[in-house]
């Protein structure tokens, strides 16, 4: 298996590499910006908004199996995070399917 290649990006780097004019964009102020393209957001939408963050996560150390860490890490991106959030799920409808009991 190939190596991963590890690059840290900065906020700098980032703007570096961007084509777009972050003096403008800093400089604009809110009633500035064309708000056209979002939709508005009711109340039935708070109604059943969910906070995603569940606060800091814990360092751990676990052994997976290879076939199912490859499979994670063929989906792109940031694999533990999609694993952490099928754990989070599987536990969230265990609790569910306890309670129904």
């Amino acid at each position: 298996m190939d190596k991963p290649v590890i690059r840290k990006i900065t906020g700098d780097s980032i703007q570096a590499d961007s084509q777009t004019d972050w003096k403008r964009v800093d400089a604009l102020k809110d009633e500035d910006i064309d708000y056209s393209d979002a939709p508005e957001l009711g109340a039935s939408f708070w109604e059943t908004a969910k906070v995603l963050d569940h606060g800091a996560k814990k360092p751990i150390t676990i052994r997976i199996d290879q076939d199912v860490i490859a499979w994670f890490k063929s989906r792109g991106g940031r694999y533990q995070v999609l694993m952490n959030k099928v754990l989070r799920s599987y536990m969230e409808n265990l609790d569910k399917h306890d309670q129904a009991r």
